[in-house]
Protein backbone atom coordinates (compact mmCIF):
# COMPACT_ATOMS: atom_id res chain seq x y z
CA UNK A 1 0.00 0.00 0.00
CA UNK A 2 1.30 3.36 -1.11
CA UNK A 3 2.19 5.96 2.10
CA UNK A 4 -1.00 8.49 2.66
CA UNK A 5 1.92 11.11 2.11
CA UNK A 6 3.41 9.85 -0.82
CA UNK A 7 -0.67 10.18 -2.49
CA UNK A 8 -1.05 13.41 -1.51
CA UNK A 9 2.26 14.48 -2.65
CA UNK A 10 0.97 12.90 -6.18
CA UNK A 11 -2.35 14.24 -5.74
CA UNK A 12 -1.47 17.96 -5.45
CA UNK A 13 1.98 17.68 -7.77
CA UNK A 14 -0.27 16.50 -10.51
CA UNK A 15 -3.12 18.61 -10.46
CA UNK A 16 -1.17 21.68 -9.42
CA UNK A 17 1.68 20.84 -11.87
CA UNK A 18 -1.06 20.42 -14.69
CA UNK A 19 -3.03 23.52 -14.59
CA UNK A 20 -0.71 26.02 -13.48
CA UNK A 21 1.83 24.88 -16.18
CA UNK A 22 -1.35 24.61 -18.93
CA UNK A 23 -2.58 28.03 -17.70
CA UNK A 24 0.53 29.47 -17.97
CA UNK A 25 1.81 28.07 -21.27
CA UNK A 26 -1.87 29.20 -22.77
CA UNK A 27 -1.38 32.71 -21.14
CA UNK A 28 2.05 33.15 -22.03
CA UNK A 29 1.61 31.86 -25.76
CA UNK A 30 -2.17 33.99 -26.55
CA UNK A 31 0.10 37.44 -25.26
CA UNK A 32 3.24 36.87 -26.52
CA UNK A 33 3.22 34.32 -28.97
CA UNK A 34 6.92 33.06 -28.27
CA UNK A 35 8.20 29.44 -27.85
CA UNK A 36 10.97 30.97 -25.76
CA UNK A 37 8.64 32.64 -23.19
CA UNK A 38 6.60 29.11 -22.77
CA UNK A 39 9.37 27.23 -22.33
CA UNK A 40 11.19 29.70 -19.71
CA UNK A 41 7.60 29.84 -18.32
CA UNK A 42 7.67 25.92 -18.01
CA UNK A 43 10.93 25.89 -16.64
CA UNK A 44 10.17 28.43 -13.86
CA UNK A 45 7.07 26.37 -12.74
CA UNK A 46 8.58 23.33 -12.71
CA UNK A 47 11.51 24.91 -10.80
CA UNK A 48 9.95 27.96 -8.55
CA UNK A 49 6.61 26.49 -8.48
CA UNK A 50 7.31 23.19 -7.40
CA UNK A 51 9.72 24.28 -4.36
CA UNK A 52 6.93 26.82 -3.45
CA UNK A 53 4.10 24.09 -3.98
CA UNK A 54 6.42 21.98 -1.60
CA UNK A 55 7.08 24.25 1.16
CA UNK A 56 3.23 25.51 1.42
CA UNK A 57 2.51 21.37 1.88
CA UNK A 58 5.11 20.94 4.17
CA UNK A 59 3.46 23.99 6.23
CA UNK A 60 0.05 23.38 5.81
CA UNK A 61 0.82 19.58 7.19
CA UNK A 62 2.94 20.59 9.85
CA UNK A 63 -0.20 22.92 11.12
CA UNK A 64 -3.02 19.97 11.09
CA UNK A 65 -0.23 17.51 11.50
CA UNK A 66 -3.23 14.56 11.33
CA UNK A 67 -1.69 11.94 13.31
CA UNK A 68 1.47 12.42 10.94
CA UNK A 69 4.78 12.14 12.22
CA UNK A 70 7.95 14.17 10.82
CA UNK A 71 8.57 11.38 8.41
CA UNK A 72 5.18 11.55 6.58
CA UNK A 73 5.07 15.31 6.63
CA UNK A 74 8.78 15.50 4.85
CA UNK A 75 7.43 12.27 2.19
CA UNK A 76 4.05 14.74 1.56
CA UNK A 77 7.00 17.63 0.94
CA UNK A 78 9.40 15.86 -1.35
CA UNK A 79 6.55 13.88 -3.10
CA UNK A 80 4.99 16.98 -3.96
CA UNK A 81 8.23 18.41 -5.63
CA UNK A 82 8.60 15.62 -7.20
CA UNK A 83 5.56 14.98 -9.47
CA UNK A 84 5.21 18.91 -9.18
CA UNK A 85 8.31 19.12 -11.33
CA UNK A 86 7.95 15.99 -13.35
CA UNK A 87 4.02 17.25 -14.40
CA UNK A 88 5.10 20.32 -15.49
CA UNK A 89 7.85 20.05 -17.32
CA UNK A 90 6.73 17.15 -19.25
CA UNK A 91 5.16 20.07 -21.45
CA UNK A 92 8.45 21.04 -22.73
CA UNK A 93 8.45 17.91 -25.31
CA UNK A 94 5.47 19.04 -27.39
CA UNK A 95 6.98 22.78 -27.41
CA UNK A 96 10.33 21.43 -28.41
CA UNK A 97 9.25 18.98 -31.02
CA UNK A 98 5.74 21.22 -32.56
CA UNK A 99 4.94 24.64 -33.58
CA UNK A 100 3.42 26.48 -30.80
CA UNK A 101 0.04 26.60 -31.59
CA UNK A 102 0.07 22.62 -32.05
CA UNK A 103 2.01 22.09 -29.17
CA UNK A 104 -0.50 23.95 -27.12
CA UNK A 105 -3.65 22.45 -28.15
CA UNK A 106 -1.19 18.49 -27.43
CA UNK A 107 -0.38 19.70 -24.41
CA UNK A 108 -4.40 20.39 -23.29
CA UNK A 109 -5.20 17.16 -24.14
CA UNK A 110 -2.15 15.72 -22.48
CA UNK A 111 -3.11 17.84 -19.42
CA UNK A 112 -6.77 16.43 -19.35
CA UNK A 113 -6.12 12.63 -20.12
CA UNK A 114 -3.63 12.44 -17.16
CA UNK A 115 -6.66 14.62 -14.80
CA UNK A 116 -9.24 12.45 -16.13
CA UNK A 117 -7.15 9.20 -15.34
CA UNK A 118 -5.94 10.75 -11.67
CA UNK A 119 -9.37 11.78 -11.16
CA UNK A 120 -11.13 8.24 -12.29
CA UNK A 121 -8.96 6.56 -10.13
CA UNK A 122 -9.21 9.15 -7.44
CA UNK A 123 -12.89 8.74 -7.58
CA UNK A 124 -12.69 4.83 -7.30
CA UNK A 125 -10.82 5.03 -4.29
CA UNK A 126 -12.90 7.23 -2.49
CA UNK A 127 -15.80 4.99 -3.64
CA UNK A 128 -17.58 8.14 -5.16
CA UNK A 129 -19.41 8.60 -9.20
CA UNK A 130 -16.01 8.72 -11.52
CA UNK A 131 -18.21 10.67 -13.70
CA UNK A 132 -19.22 13.16 -11.71
CA UNK A 133 -14.76 13.67 -9.86
CA UNK A 134 -13.72 13.45 -13.42
CA UNK A 135 -16.70 16.36 -14.95
CA UNK A 136 -15.81 18.19 -11.84
CA UNK A 137 -11.76 18.47 -12.44
CA UNK A 138 -12.16 18.86 -16.31
CA UNK A 139 -14.42 21.49 -16.18
CA UNK A 140 -12.17 23.06 -13.42
CA UNK A 141 -9.06 22.81 -15.72
CA UNK A 142 -10.95 24.30 -18.90
CA UNK A 143 -12.08 27.03 -16.63
CA UNK A 144 -8.30 28.13 -16.13
CA UNK A 145 -7.22 26.97 -19.85
CA UNK A 146 -9.99 29.63 -21.08
CA UNK A 147 -9.43 32.26 -18.07
CA UNK A 148 -5.58 32.66 -18.81
CA UNK A 149 -6.43 32.72 -22.67
CA UNK A 150 -8.20 35.51 -22.29
CA UNK A 151 -5.55 37.26 -19.63
CA UNK A 152 -3.02 36.71 -22.67
CA UNK A 153 -4.91 38.55 -25.10
CA UNK A 154 -5.56 41.26 -23.11
CA UNK A 155 -2.28 41.57 -21.85
CA UNK A 156 -1.66 41.26 -25.42
CA UNK A 157 -3.69 43.88 -26.90
CA UNK A 158 -3.33 46.46 -24.68
CA UNK A 159 0.45 45.94 -22.43
CA UNK A 160 2.12 45.36 -25.89
CA UNK A 161 5.10 47.86 -26.37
Amino acid sequence: MIKKAYLKGLGFGLTSGIITTLGMMVGLSAGTHSRIAVIGGILVIAVGDALSDAMGVHISEEAVADGYGKADIWRATLSTLVFKFIFASIFVVPVLLLSLEVAILVSIVIGLVLISIFSFVFALHQKVKPIHVVAEHVVITLLVIMLTHFVGVFVNTYFNV
